[in-house]
């Protein structure tokens, strides 16, 4: 028998969306990046049954439900091993990973990072909003030193993380930021995570309203584009007295690395953007590649030769 492989049918953003009531908070900036994600995910050109959602625990963990595609509620940080082996079983899916700064950069730190470093074919969706949400306010990895929540009530004395820098440190191939905020740019971001083959990783700065709101405030309103440095190729930055031209596709990220610490200088714009977008060979393309050259070695196999090889034993049954 022939088979044919069809086309996918064209699909709207409607098409994306479950049946599923969409529960968060009033004003959660989670809403509009499902939107944004609901009117994107068309454009990838693929049926419904070849995109798969996976989500850890935590606010923006629902988005499996309010998505129309395969999607898996998995447990707290484990997001991306179960992603990773998902996108090495079938390479037919396209695989995402929905997840905040508590699921991803707390329980979940060692499981984000050799994602990353792996260069698993996945895009990683990380909503900071800077505080846990699900678990009514206590301060996160990224929330700022100082930080008066209801598990620090005199003020954090943690360093927080910078995702991207993490994520470049790791040697992510793709590595991006954007705002919930702003749908032309998180479109724009979402389209390049997603055609990039390898791990890409895409920090959303994302507003709780019940626990930490305001917290991109300087980012959202009329004075945003003072604070704001979004980076193009070809753009001239300027860090630490130093001039160069950002090229997200240069392969040793000192420079990527070096535009991600401008996030923590009070007197440098937040830079949003891609800031770096390499090739590089892909963790599951390569396993994939050794299975099917370890098989063509060995030829066809031999299962009642292998039950018989090395020591056997015959346990005879003794009866009473």
């Amino acid at each position: 028998m022939t088979t044919v492989d069809l086309p996918a049918p064209a699909l709207t953003a409607k098409d994306f969306s479950s049946d599923q009531e969409v529960r968060w908070c009033p004003g959660c900036g989670d809403y509009a990046v499902l939107k944004a994600v609901q009117s994107f995910l068309p454009d990838l050109g693929l049926r419904r049954e070849n995109i798969v959602f996976v989500s850890g625990i935590g606010c923006s963990s629902r988005f499996p439900y309010y998505l129309d595609t395969y999607g898996m509620h998995s447990i707290h940080g484990r997001a991306p091993s179960i992603a990773t082996g998902i996108a090495t079983a079938r390479e037919d899916l396209n695989v995402w990973v929905v997840t905040g700064d508590g699921d991803a950069l707390s329980i979940g730190g060692n499981h984000l990072i050799h994602a990353l470093r792996r260069n698993v074919n996945m895009t990683i969706l990380l909503f900071n909003n800077r505080i846990y949400g699900l678990t009514k306010g206590q301060y996160s990895p990224t929330s700022e030193t100082g930080k008066v929540t209801k598990s620090t009530p005199v003020g954090s004395i943690d360093h927080p993380f910078n995702p991207v820098s993490l994520a470049l440190g790791a040697e992510a191939s793709f590595v991006a930021r954007t705002i919930d905020s702003d749908r032309k740019h998180l479109t724009a971001v979402l389209a390049a995570a997603a055609a990039h083959r390898g791990t890409s990783l895409v920090e959303i700065y994302q507003n709780c309203p019940i626990f930490n709101d305001g917290a991109f405030e300087g980012l959202k309103g009329p004075d945003a584009a003072d604070q704001l440095l979004r980076l193009e190729p070809g753009l001239e930055v300027t860090v630490d007295g130093q001039t160069w031209t950002h090229d997200p596709t240069e392969a040793n990220p000192t420079r990527q690395f070096a535009i991600s610490r401008l996030d923590g200088d009070p007197d440098s714009p937040v830079p949003v953007g891609i800031f770096r977008q390499v090739d590089r060979p892909t963790y599951d393309d390569q396993a994939r590649a050794q299975v099917a050259d370890a098989l063509a070695a060995a030829g066809p196999g031999d299962l009642q030769a292998l039950l018989d090889s090395g020591d056997t034993w015959s346990v005879a049954e003794e009866r009473a």
